[in-house]
């Protein structure tokens, strides 16, 4: 069963549109009808959750059964038809989806509630899980990658295999991840290995035929499926004339210090690429507008992404300086849990750790969650 998601992973092209992606890096990403089929076919996915129609998506609110609560959530998400970095303006249609979760752990409730007072009650608390994708097929042959769209090497399928196994028992209600296949490819692989055995479905939202005929009309398969939003803002830094080249080679062509600097330096670019910091602030601004919103719901969120758009992502969870995350290594594979609670983001998680136990420090939530697990196992 991997393998058939590797292989048609492998074929499949991100199905999103280069339309509004600037000419000047409209080369970079040319999406394949062929792999884009055979992916769809082989996954299963059919990309979407909620009842879309043409004249709009329909919010429902869910139903209850005996020991699976399902609630409605609305997310609005910005999807750029881009896959790389544009320098110019761009061209972001928001949309509404309506999707269907479950959660093992919610006490049922009346869907007549009012929502709002039942948030006052409590603070919500939600898990954040990120994850580096697995090595890629240009990480083993230590060519600088960027924005090319390379999948995962025999390693990284592993890597993201384990990764899974480290994320089992930790609730996940929707996936972000970047417009990369080693990034989705990571996520799809992680979530073979999760307790909960919920199916990961692409969301596409790219037109009104792509949501029309993508539509899930099982309510029972949209309970055990999981929304997967991809965005080109969470793609790699586009390492500009970098991109395919051999780093050791590079190193000598150019200088050790000042390959360094454009590897390693927050605000130098490479030639026509972007720098940490041009990354950051895309990476960043998309997490506050579309992920944090979803967390302060009480949403539990995986980020399947890339070194740099996750060294983003963690400079603004943990408040580091810019000298501070350049510093900053995170491994391929390695997932790392937050804790969102009263607005503020704690770690709970060492990427360093080689066991589950030593990564997560499991709060009360989590701690029920698990058990649950358990018991509908046994």
């Amino acid at each position: 069963m991997i393998w058939a998601i590797v292989n048609t992973l492998f074929l499949q092209s991100v199905f999103i549109s280069s339309a509004s992606v600037s000419s000047k890096f409209s080369h970079i990403y040319k999406p394949s009808r062929m792999g884009t089929a055979v992916f769809h076919q082989s996954i299963g996915t059919h990309q979407s959750h909620g009842h879309l129609c043409n004249s709009g998506i329909h919010q429902e609110l869910g139903k209850s059964s005996v020991r699976l609560i399902s609630k409605a959530f609305d997310v609005k998400v910005g999807l750029s038809k881009g896959v790389c970095y544009s320098p110019g303006k761009r061209n972001l249609g928001v949309i509404r989806a309506s999707s269907s979760q479950t959660s093992v752990i919610d006490h049922v409730s009346s869907p007549s509630k009012n929502k709002e007072s039942d948030s006052r009650k409590k603070p919500n608390e939600a898990a954040l899980i990120l994850i580096r994708h697995g090595e890629s097929l240009w990480n083993e042959k230590n060519l600088f990658t960027g924005c090319v769209d390379v999948p995962l090497s025999k390693k990284g399928v592993e890597e993201a295999i384990e990764a899974g196994k480290r994320i089992s028992n930790i609730p996940v209600d929707m996936i972000y991840t970047s417009a990369l296949i080693r990034a989705q490819m990571t996520a799809m692989l992680a979530m073979t290995q999760h307790r909960r055995k919920k199916v990961p479905v692409m969301l596409h939202n790219e037109s009104e035929q792509a949501r029309a005929w993508s539509q899930i009309f099982s309510e029972d398969t949209k309970l055990q499926s999981i929304p997967v939003v991809a965005d080109w803002r969470l793609n790699e830094r586009m390492y500009g004339e970098l991109q395919g080249l051999n780093k050791q080679e590079t190193a000598d062509r150019y200088g050790k210090e000042q390959v360094h600097e454009w590897r390693r330096s927050y605000d130098v670019p490479p030639p026509n690429g972007e720098s940490l910091e041009m990354c950051a602030e895309r990476a960043v601004a998309y997490f506050k507008d579309q992920i944090e919103p979803q967390l302060l719901s009480g949403k539990n969120i995986m980020i399947a992404a890339h070194g740099n758009s996750l060294r983003s992502i963690i400079m603004y969870l943990d408040k580091l300086t810019s000298q501070e995350v350049i510093s900053l290594e995170l491994s391929t594979g390695i997932p790392m849990l937050y804790i969102f609670k009263e607005g503020k983001f704690t770690r709970r998680g060492s990427p360093a750790a080689p066991t589950e136990a030593g990564v997560y420090a499991y709060t009360k939530k989590l701690a029920l969650y698990r058990q649950k697990l358990d018991e509908m196992v046994h």
